[in-house]
């Protein structure tokens, strides 16, 4: 898959994500962000952290009120300027492909964070190769992805045991946007990252009692089945 194809959906959601994911999508604010938090520093004052797929800037600037100097990139171009409008010059925010080299210097950050991003990765070696680069030895990667679980359900075939690219469909705004994906089972993730990193935390989340106000209805279905994997691992 191209990575134009990730670049072309996220333009289109950019204005949401701005406007609307903060206070409305319940699966980011008292699902996935609560969880990520939870297992964060409480204090990064002089931490360099890098905000690996930054969307509209939610993480990058709570990291930076915890006190981290933080750098984020978003393949999205109009991502980017949302986060910018966010943080103005607080952060380096940068138009990067994940799938590229990255361009930081060896052992440069003490922690890289991703939210809900790296299943749009296809090649995980690169991916984790990079990390693992650019991370200080002893540096931390969290990062939050799709639970496998919950994309078999989305697979034409179910062959679970397969890495197979998806193309969901969101609804926002009255109009349907293309959102492709790569669907891997557990063991692939698991393995992939051990590879480069030793895992210090699995989680699967289950949702605030915030979100049973918004969406009572998926409250009740996360609180049986996961939608996301957390995962906190140490170079």
């Amino acid at each position: 898959m191209s990575s134009y194809r990730v670049r072309e959906a996220y333009d289109k959601l950019a204005s949401d994500y701005e406007h609307n994911v903060d206070t409305k999508n319940a699966f980011n604010i008292f699902y996935e962000r609560p969880a990520m938090l939870n297992i964060l520093p409480s204090n990064m004052k002089n931490l360099k952290v890098l905000d690996a797929g930054c969307a509209a800037g939610w993480y990058t600037d709570k990291l930076l009120k915890l006190g981290a100097e933080v750098t984020a990139t978003d393949i999205s171009s109009e991502m980017v300027a949302a986060t910018k409008r966010r943080v103005g010059n607080k952060a380096s925010v940068l138009n990067l492909d994940l799938e590229k080299e990255l361009p930081f210097q060896n052992d440069y950050f003490d922690l890289i964070i991703s939210s809900l991003v790296v299943h749009y990765i296809q090649d995980w070696n690169r991916l984790f190769s990079e990390f693992q680069r650019v991370l200080k030895p002893g540096g931390i990667l969290q990062f939050s992805t799709h639970h496998p679980f919950m994309d078999i359900k989305l697979s034409k075939d179910k062959e679970y045991f397969c890495t197979e690219l998806i193309i969901d469909q969101w609804e926002r705004q009255g109009k349907l946007i293309d959102v492709p994906f790569y669907r891997r089972p557990l063991n692939e993730i698991l393995n992939k990252i051990l590879q480069y990193f030793s895992i210090e935390n699995i989680i699967e989340p289950q949702p605030t009692i915030e979100f049973k106000s918004l969406d009572l209805g998926r409250y009740e279905r996360l609180m049986k089945n996961p939608h996301f994997l957390i995962i906190k691992a140490k170079r």
